[in-house]
């Protein structure tokens, strides 16, 4: 019941990250910002207006949104929260998990191949790229925390492995490592500074944005939803390396999970708020670097390991 509550918590709160995202960036600025609930307006809007497709587009245009968004909200269902499991979980389901965001990936990539827009197609070939150099960044962090995990091989497994649960001391020194790791793929993944600027308006720089900028209407709203609940769905994985299995019962675990996505979103706002986007060839090198330090956290672990 629990897992079940969590879950349609985060499908009607995933929107709101961007928000808090985006207000903390509004404060740093000195300004008043956007709504807290500006991106739900934002849907809502869309969805009552038409859509509108190029003539040189086909149905993969028309379908890959939805696709898009039916990945990210399997990929949800998989996520176990303190202790209570999916009941879509199955071992070795945390592949299946990552997948399902490249499959809602390469449906937005056809996409915007299918406009036949030479500045989507930019975005796309970009998009390939980077997302080739983070799967690796991946299963070297899957690889981890399979090496640490308890027996077995699945998400709700390696809720057993968090920095809270490790204790202090030099062991704890992997795990801080392949968070950070993974902290680099989710803004990587989820187009932030320092990889990306979702408001950017200048196409010759847009990696993400570049791809849909010919969907309009309710397209565009499920877009923009499914980005929302994808942020959302991997800042609860980060949460789960930091937090331990269990903190309290029921539903105050929930909440304290929440409250740790809340925090994540935040510290996305102020490293916006700090940093500057990072040029086209240094982020393949910025991605590097995530994978760099995952495998010094294997190395690391081998060491205290033994």
């Amino acid at each position: 019941m629990y897992w079940f509550i969590y879950f349609l918590i985060s499908l009607v709160a995933a929107p709101l990250l961007v928000g808090i995202i985006n207000k903390v960036k509004a404060f740093f600025a000195g300004r008043k910002g956007p709504r807290l609930l500006q991106l739900y307006f934002d849907i809502f809007k869309l969805l009552k207006k038409d859509r509108i497709l190029s003539n040189t587009s086909t149905i993969i245009m028309e379908i890959c949104p939805i696709v898009n968004l039916t990945a990210i909200v399997v990929a949800s269902a998989l996520m176990p929260i303190a202790g209570y499991p999916s009941p879509l979980g199955f071992e070795g389901d945390i592949i299946l998990f990552f997948y399902l965001f490249g499959l809602g990936r390469i449906a937005t990539i056809f996409a915007a191949l299918d406009t036949g827009s030479a500045f989507e197609g930019m975005g796309a070939s970009r998009e390939a790229q980077f997302s080739a150099i983070v799967e690796l960044v991946i299963f070297t962090i899957i690889t981890f925390l399979a090496l640490i995990s308890t027996g077995g091989f699945s998400l709700d497994l390696l809720q057993a492995v968090s920095i809270a649960n490790t204790g202090v001391g030099l062991a704890i020194t992997p795990l801080l490592l392949i968070t950070l790791a993974f902290l680099i793929v989710l803004l990587c993944e989820n187009c932030r500074v320092p990889f990306d600027d979702p408001e950017t308006h200048l196409e010759l720089t847009m990696i993400h944005e570049a791809m849909i900028l010919d969907n309009a209407g309710p397209d565009l709203a499920i877009i923009h939803y499914a980005a929302a609940l994808k942020l959302w769905t991997m800042s609860g994985f980060l949460v789960m390396l930091i937090l331990p299995k269990f903190i309290f019962n029921g539903f105050i675990t929930v909440c304290c999970y929440i409250i740790g996505i809340i925090v994540i979103g935040a510290f996305i706002g102020v490293v916006e708020s700090i940093l500057a986007r990072a040029r086209f060839v240094k982020i393949p090198q910025l991605i590097l670097s995530a994978f760099t330090i995952a495998l010094i956290a294997i190395l690391l672990h081998s060491i205290f390991r033994y």
